[in-house]
């Protein structure tokens, strides 16, 4: 046994990995003492010590259109993050979601013979399955967040092991309904509606003007309600300017606390799809789900996609717990409509509060939490 402290390499490449990639850390250091680590991440793994190889914003690329210019940038910091796993020679490597930069770097790195582990599996039950053949040999452990995903990787030979979702270690179920209320000025007889278009540019610029008029819509019915947009600090910019000419401007929450509360005191939410329905799930908000994308696109994704639901929420629960409005059904009509509906019917509100219980319930690891349960598989390959 060696008397050097074992060298755990983490690489993450958005902001949602470095969020992963923190938790894991300190799960880590709290099963097992004398670890450091090493790797690429943000300011959330650098609370937790890390200092990252280079800026992790640098892998945070999304689109054809972004990537293109920068492959040589990016060719150089593979190059950069091989060389420095190959001299420090770490007991472990975690790469984490980012599958673009992360699958290539696993199989960069597999002559060295460290032992690698993938955390967050990539989604190829959705679409693209036939890239399941790559994988074979790309790393040690896969670590999946959705309990269905084990078994989909069996069927093709593959190993995995759920550990959960990190979206039970959010805190969104914790909100202070009173305290949002006083925080932001909002009378108790005033309704709260969530509005999430979305993270990205791309998603802003088509969700929000459909986002606005439904509001208006719904506002001529509902004139007590009151919108909640909260949003990414990164496109904050943009969604201020975008919300600039509406008639009632929503109140823009960035502050993570600030959102949960928000949560709490809402009556219902519209939101894009994506994991922003399993946070609003966990915080019990009846909502609506929407997406709309370039024809073009979606024309290609309805031939490829293999799954029967765009809400991960109804995708967990195998039956459609909330309404999916995507593509030409995502109307300001469509959605003033079922966000109205929710709002006057009770009974459906509380229908989707039941079976969020057991989503919620279905994203749980056998033990602890989502972040322990990673740790305890990573600490698994290193050895005492």
């Amino acid at each position: 046994m060696s008397d050097q402290p074992a060298l755990v390499y983490i690489v993450a490449g958005e902001a949602s990995g470095d969020v992963l990639g923190a938790r894991l850390m300190r799960a880590m250091r709290n099963q097992r003492g004398g670890l450091t680590f090493a790797g690429i991440g943000g300011a959330r793994m650098a609370e937790q010590g890390l200092e990252s190889l280079f800026p992790m914003q640098e892998l945070a690329l999304m689109g054809l259109a972004e990537v293109l210019p920068k492959l040589r940038a990016l060719k150089r910091r593979m190059d950069e993050t091989v060389a420095d796993i190959t001299a420090r020679r770490p007991a472990v490597v975690v790469t984490i979601d980012s599958p673009g930069f992360t699958l290539r770097l696993l199989r960069r790195i597999a002559p060295l013979g460290v032992k690698r582990v993938h955390y967050v599996a990539p989604q190829v039950w959705a679409w693209r399955e036939s890239r399941v053949r790559k994988y074979p040999g790309l790393w040690d452990r896969l670590l999946c967040l959705l309990p269905f995903e084990p078994a989909f990787f069996a069927g093709h030979g593959l190993a995995a092991e759920f550990v959960g979702h990190p979206v039970l270690e959010s805190g969104a179920e914790t909100g202070d309904a009173v305290r949002f209320r006083k925080v932001h000025g909002i009378s108790a007889h005033a309704m709260p509606i969530i509005l999430m278009p979305g993270s990205r540019v791309t998603e802003i610029t088509r969700l929000m003007p459909i986002f606005a008029e439904a509001l208006g819509l719904l506002e001529n019915r509902f004139p007590n309600l009151v919108p909640v947009m909260p949003v990414a600090a990164s496109v904050a910019p943009r969604v201020t300017e975008a919300v600039a000419a509406w008639p009632h401007k929503p109140i823009l929450v960035t502050d993570v606390a600030d959102k949960h509360d928000a949560f709490a005191a809402a009556r219902v939410a519209l939101t894009k799809s994506g994991t922003s329905t399993l946070e609003l799930a966990l915080a019990r908000v009846p909502m609506v789900v929407t997406y709309r994308v370039n024809p073009i696109t979606a024309a290609i994704v309805r031939r490829i996609v293999k799954v029967s639901h765009a809400a991960m929420v109804n995708l967990l629960a195998g039956r459609e717990v909330v309404p999916e409005l995507i593509q030409k059904h995502c109307t300001p009509d469509r959605l003033a409509a079922e966000i109205g509906r929710l709002i006057e019917n009770e009974e459906a509100a509380n229908a989707q509060r039941a079976a969020f219980a057991a989503v919620v319930e279905s994203l749980r690891p056998p033990e602890g939490l989502p972040s322990e349960a990673a740790a305890t598989a990573v600490l698994a390959l290193i050895p005492q």
